[in-house]
Parts: C-alpha cells; sequence; structure tokens
C-alpha cells in the first residue's frame, strides 16, 4: 500500500522485517518441537533458538540466485546458526513457514483494525448521543419521506459497524490456522505431533486436512469480512456526501485553518472525506474477489496465490485500517447544521407527517381508502407558500374526524422523537431517562388498640 494510506501500526505488521519474523518464530518453534520428539539433536535446538537471526538486505542478495523467497531466507538463518543451521526448516516445505507465519500476521494486524474500531464506534456513538433528539428528514429514493432523527439515523450504521465487527472477528478466528504437514500434507517427512507442539506453542489450531498450503477458503472468507465492512463505511459516507450537498446542505465536515477545498474555486467545502472512502471501500471489496479467486489451486498446490496474497493481505488491512481511522476523524469534526435540518423539512411542506395523519384519520374512523385519498388530495393540492397541517386544519373532511388539538399533534414531531428516542435506548447506544426509584407507599402508623 502506498505510504499515503499506510499508518504506522498497521505499517509495521506488514513490512518485510515483520514478515521474516514471524517466519523465523515457525522455524523456532518447529526446531523445539523436533528437539522434544527426537527427531533432531537437542543442541541444535539451542543453537536455533539462541543464534537464528537473518538479514532483509541478505535474504534479497540470496534471492537474486536461487529465486525462492523461503530458501534465501533459509539459508541466511542457516548460515548465522553456523553448524547447526543444518536442522533450520527441517522436515518442513515453504508453505509450512508460509501459511503458519501469515496466521501470525493476520492476529496482529487484526488486533490493531479491531482498535481502530473501537474508536470508530466511540465517536459514532457520541454523535448518536448528542443528536438523539435533533428531527431531521428521513429520505426514501432521495425524496422526504418521514421525520427521525439524526441520533436514529447514525445509530443504523453503528449496528452495522457491530456487525461488520463481529463478521471480521470470526473471520479471524477461523484463519488462526497452523500447518506443518509438509509437501502435500501427508506428514511423511514428520510426525504430526510436530504441528500439534507448534501450534500450541504460538496459540493456533491445527488444519485439519491441508494439502500442501492451507486452504483458502479460510482467507476468502476473511477478505470477505473486510469487504462488508467496506461495504458498510461506503454506505455511511455516500449518506453523509448527500446531506453535505449545497441543496441540502445538513452536515459539514470538519475544515481546518489554511485548508482549500479548489485550486479555482476559493468558497468551496467539499465532502474529501467521504469521497476518498467510497474508493477505498472499491478496493475493499475487489481484494475480496482476488481472494476468491485464489480457492481453486491446481491439485495439491501451485503458486498462481502467491502473487495475489502479497498484495492483497497488506494493501486490504492497511486501508481498512486508514479508512476506519479517517471516518473517526470525519465523525469527530462533523458540523450538524440543526437549523437546516428544520428548514429541509420545510421544504416538502408538512407532506413528511403525511402517513401520521392518515392513521389519526383512520382511528377516528374513516376506512384507510378513504383517509388515504383524503390525504393524497391535500397534499398533491398544495401550493407554493401553502403547508399541509394548514391545509388539514380547514378541510371539511379532516375536521369532521379530527379536533383542531389532534391535527397540531400530528404535525409537532414529537412523536417521531418520542419513538426514535425509544429504539435509540433499545439499541443500547443511548441512555434512557433514569427510572425514579421506587418508594414505598406511606402508611399509617399502627396504632395499639385498646383493651376492651
Amino acid at each position: 500500500m502506498i505510504e499515503r494510506y499506510t499508518r504506522a501500526e498497521m505499517g509495521r505488521v506488514w513490512d518485510q522485517e515483520n514478515r521474516f519474523a514471524k517466519m523465523l518464530e515457525v522455524e523456532v518453534a518447529a526446531a523445539k518441537a523436533q528437539a522434544k520428539l527426537g527427531l533432531i539433536p537437542e543442541a541444535a535446538a539451542r543453537d536455533i533458538q539462541k543464534k537464528s537471526k537473518f538479514s532483509v538486505k541478505r535474504i534479497n542478495e540470496l534471492e537474486k540466485t536461487t529465486k525462492h523467497d523461503v530458501i534465501a531466507f533459509v539459508s541466511n538463518v542457516a548460515e548465522n546458526v553456523g553448524e547447526n543451521g543444518r536442522y533450520v526448516h527441517f522436515g518442513l516445505t515453504s508453505s509450512d513457514a508460509l501459511d503458519t507465519a501469515m496466521s501470525l500476521l493476520v492476529r496482529d494486524a487484526g488486533k490493531v483494525l479491531l482498535g481502530s474500531i473501537k474508536r470508530l464506534k466511540t465517536e459514532l456513538v457520541a454523535q448518536a448521543q448528542k443528536h438523539a433528539d435533533t428531527i431531521c428528514a428521513g429520505r426514501t429514493h432521495g425524496m422526504h419521506a418521514e421525520p427521525t432523527t439524526f441520533g436514529l439515523k447514525l445509530a443504523g450504521f453503528i449496528a452495522e459497524l457491530d456487525r461488520n465487527e463481529e463478521r471480521f472477528q470470526r473471520a479471524l478466528q477461523q484463519m488462526m490456522i497452523g500447518k506443518l504437514s509438509g509437501a502435500v500434507g501427508t506428514y511423511s517427512t514428520q510426525s504430526e505431533k510436530v504441528e500439534e507442539l507448534v501450534c500450541e506453542t504460538l496459540n493456533l489450531i491445527p488444519e485439519k486436512i491441508a494439502t500442501q498450503v492451507i486452504p483458502r477458503d479460510r482467507h476468502a472468507e476473511l477478505f470477505f469480512s473486510l469487504a462488508c465492512f467496506g461495504a458498510g463505511l461506503e454506505r455511511l459516507s455516500v449518506e453523509l456526501r448527500h446531506l453535505q450537498r449545497t441543496e441540502v446542505g445538513e452536515v459539514v465536515e470538519g475544515f481546518t485553518p489554511g485548508q482549500k477545498g479548489s485550486s479555482a474555486m476559493p468558497h468551496k467545502k467539499n465532502p474529501i472525506s467521504a469521497e476518498n472512502l467510497t474508493g477505498c471501500a472499491r478496493l475493499l471489496r475487489a481484494y475480496s474477489h482476488a481472494a476468491l479467486e485464489d480457492v481453486a489451486l491446481w491439485h495439491e498446490r501451485d503458486i498462481s496465490h502467491s502473487s495475489v496474497e502479497r498484495v492483497i493481505f497488506p494493501d486490504a488491512f492497511i486501508l481498512a485500517d486508514y479508512a476506519c481511522d479517517r471516518m473517526a476523524a470525519l465523525i469527530k469534526g462533523l458540523f450538524v447544521d440543526t437549523k437546516r435540518m428544520k428548514q429541509n423539512m420545510e421544504h416538502s411542506q408538512g407532506t413528511l407527517f403525511s402517513s401520521h395523519l392518515l392513521l389519526s384519520l383512520v382511528e377516528a374512523g374513516a376506512s384507510r381508502e378513504s383517509a388515504y385519498k383524503i390525504v393524497q388530495r391535500l397534499s398533491h393540492s398544495l401550493k407554493a407558500g401553502e403547508q399541509l397541517e394548514a391545509k388539514a386544519l380547514k378541510d371539511k373532511e379532516v375536521i369532521a374526524l379530527l379536533s383542531p388539538k389532534e391535527i397540531k399533534t400530528v404535525f409537532a414531531g414529537k412523536r417521531h422523537q418520542e419513538s426514535a428516542s425509544r429504539v435509540l435506548s433499545r439499541s443500547g447506544y443511548l441512555k434512557g431517562p433514569k427510572a425514579k426509584p421506587k418508594t414505598k407507599p406511606k402508611t399509617k402508623p399502627k396504632t395499639k388498640q385498646a383493651k376492651r
């Protein structure tokens, strides 16, 4: 991934130094297990544990000749161990080290990303709580539909983030797999016990049945979870982009001193973060497609997946982490124009409350069909400057069923705020009003009865 989108903590997980460090961790664990089982001398395992080291520069030099990065890595480690270096990678095949090390890299990268998700959720919850009662227009097909609150709108994205976090955690768990079954997965070069001991050391689970590689459906599931995460970020990004349009103007991304929106138009404040995140989501979805293509390998293994995974693993994790952090910053710095939200609700001349007027008429005794016709007639006959509430207050069919107070209650919006608040409280993203402590009813003190 390009430096522009690489945050330091996640970048360190995927740099070459750490990649080889994880492979070395696997090789050392394997040597210790083999010595314990009497497959190699204990002195060899001690030497490998104490003397093993590598140089990325030296590995790159060796690879020019070997044309094989794992062989170059093993050769470099072996030359540093010395005489007992011949036991480095004993009985293993390249994929044993590569695939098991990948599981360790994914685990570390997962921890970083989960931390970023937590920060994003914190910012979303803060905004949802702040605007729990901020009434605004809900839209379907891009048109005014019915009132909602901005807090409830954000809560829907928090719930989706929760689901995507759960998907990601499940996918991470099924990636915590080790594989040391050798070429074509038959354990012909060493006992299954080596794999068991190594996985126990590395806190991994042995693959049930491997070919020469860990089956790539596991990897595909991981990338699917990242694709879903990206899709969720895009859904939020698209919402924020729409709300920032000049004609809407209900929210504005933070704009820092000295920031410029356009090289030609000084007045511009553009939704650049939301647009950027929309693009990031496209890449995250594309990585999922590439991972699915890697599932079908020839026979027990080929290396068509290798070139793909060298790119998509670091890129997807780095980009997801960057996108999560950028969205958190966007939400934290978001200006919510509550006045504009109220003004925009007036554009539809009160028709946002048409469904509640319909229900009130039905509750008052009208059939649903006749009530629908009444409200539709009033809504479609509104002229510029007219409001549905005022029309309803003067309409004979309406006032025959509803009192002026009942009509005004329909258009007050309090019912929408209250129902949105209940949904938020139920979701757990907004603490509901504190229940008043129950007090025991006052009773008159008992008096002693006079003796008869």
